[in-house]
This record gives structure tokens, sequence and C-alpha cells, in this order.
């Protein structure tokens, strides 16, 4: 699976056909993380979150998990050059790559999980909750099939025509969406907050393993009591 073939196009690409709704989408939780100090990216693409990230979070350091290159190069374009030294790329496939245990604070997965097939998500989601601390958050954007009526209809048909052009274009594993909940509550994350835009089409969730009651205390860098 490779996404070389869109690297120069994506940026321009996603505005054509979604304006900023995925930004928005990627970016709506940067408030409740300003406190965090390691951050775990997967699948940043040409880099539209890793700069906004790093003005959030004064404080952060980032491993980002690519296995493109092209869209290393992108993404290493829209650095700011005062943050690109808190950045470590590491070009490679996540599933064969072994994140160190019990380090990130915060986890990061934008469109990202939906390109696997739901045997490498159920592989690949508890490996990379194994990486956080015991109050880690994971920031979750993803598509989704609304529940029922004409956005259900509609995104069936959106998702269908996005699946079969990037299962050519970049050969990804995945035929359909994944539910991802299920595995990250094995995990112990639980739902702190969702929201959706494009008519039920798409979600951005906040996760974290611990109740908002807990407070701050810890180092946790996620605001769940706020």
């Amino acid at each position: 699976m490779s996404f070389d073939t869109l690297a120069r196009i994506y940026r321009p690409l996603e505005f054509v056909l979604a304006g900023d709704v995925l930004q928005r989408s990627r970016t709506a939780y940067l408030d409740r993380v300003a406190d965090c100090r390691q951050a775990l990216v997967l699948g940043e693409g040409p880099g539209r979150f890793l700069p906004a990230l790093l003005q959030a979070s004064p404080g952060v350091r980032v491993t980002c998990v690519e296995r493109s290159p092209q869209m290393i190069a992108q993404a290493r374009r829209h650095l700011p050059v005062q943050d690109a030294s808190r950045v470590d790329f590491v070009c490679q496939d996540a599933r064969q790559w072994n994140p160190p245990p019990d380090t990130f604070d915060l986890i990061v997965t934008q469109f990202f999980l939906d390109c696997f097939a739901p045997e490498q998500v159920s592989e690949l989601v508890p490996r990379l909750a194994c990486a956080g601390t015991s109050q880690a958050c994971w920031i979750l954007s993803e598509f989704q099939e609304p529940a029922s009526g004409w956005r259900r209809v509609r995104a069936r048909l959106v998702l269908a025509l996005m699946y079969a052009v990037f299962r050519r274009v970049t050969d990804i594993s995945a035929r359909r969406l994944t539910e991802p909940d299920p595995f990250l509550g094995r995990q112990g994350f639980r739902l702190m907050q969702r929201q959706t835009v494009n008519f039920g089409l798409v979600r951005s969730d906040l996760w974290a393993r611990r109740p908002p009651e807990a407070g701050r205390e810890g180092g946790s860098g996620c605001k769940v009591g706020a």
C-alpha cells in the first residue's frame, strides 16, 4: 500500500473534493491536548495536521509514522522551520513498526484505520495502544455510515466510490469501513466526545484512558475533564 502516487496532488485534491471539512475534523480537539508531551501520529500524509498540533502544543515532541517517502517529503515541506526539530519521521509500514511501550500521551489516527482490512485493524490497534501511557488520549477521525435514512444511502455511495478509486490507485487492503470503537474499548479507551460533519459522513473522536473525574494529575496531555 503506497500513497506516493498521490503525494503531490493530495492537498489540492482534498480541497477540491471536500473543502476544509477533513481539516476541521482533524483539528477539532487540539485545545484538549495542548499539554501533551509525546505524540504518536500515524499516516500523516502530506502534513496538514502536524503544523496545527505543533502550534497548539508548544511542548510536544512528535513521532510520525508514514510509509510513503513522498508523503513525508511533502509533510516536511509544510513544517514551520522553527518546529521541524520537534518531529521525528519514521518511514515504515505501521504494521511492521515496533512502537516503544508506555511512551505516548497522545495517539493520532486521522483517516488512517479506514485503509485497513478488519483483521489488520484488530491487530494494529492493540499494538498502538501499548505505546500509549496509562492516561493517554487518542484522536481519531474517520469516515462512517450514518445509522439510517438518505444520509446512510449517500454515505454508502460515496464510500463505495472512494474505496474503488483508492484500492486501484494506492492498493489499500480495505474494501469497506471497519468500526474501530470495539478495538479501542478493549484497550481501556473510552469515548469522551464525538463530532460529525458532512451529513454524518465524517466523524472526529476524542478517546481517553481515564475518566473525567480523574483530574489532570499524572501529566496527561488531554483535558478530558474540561
